[in-house]
């Protein structure tokens, strides 16, 4: 398939922040903006973007020994991280 061009306008220093970033990462920006495109597309739902980077991050030992305190909104036998879902579905409206 044949390239096309394509032409952007953004302030100065988000130019320079971009080809900083794909000199640093041994790209072009043509293909950084590329790839953001495809990754952007790639995510159907809005519950992939925000949910999945929460789902699997551990829960801090803080955090666990408060479990039990308050009862109510969850149901006893869900998981952690179905209740981290949850919690992140409520807070930005998913």
């Amino acid at each position: 398939m044949a390239n096309s061009k394509l032409t952007l306008s953004m302030e100065p220093e988000f130019i320079e922040l971009a080809k900083n970033y794909a000199s640093e990462n041994n790209t072009s920006v043509s293909k950084l903006f590329k790839n953001f495109i495809k990754e952007v597309s790639r995510k159907t739902s809005p519950e992939s973007s925000v949910l999945d980077k929460f789902k699997g991050n551990p829960i801090h030992p803080d955090i666990l020994a408060l479990t039990g305190i308050l009862k109510g909104k969850y149901p006893d036998n869900m998981s952690y991280d179905d209740m981290k879902y949850e919690y992140f579905k409520d807070r930005y409206g998913l």
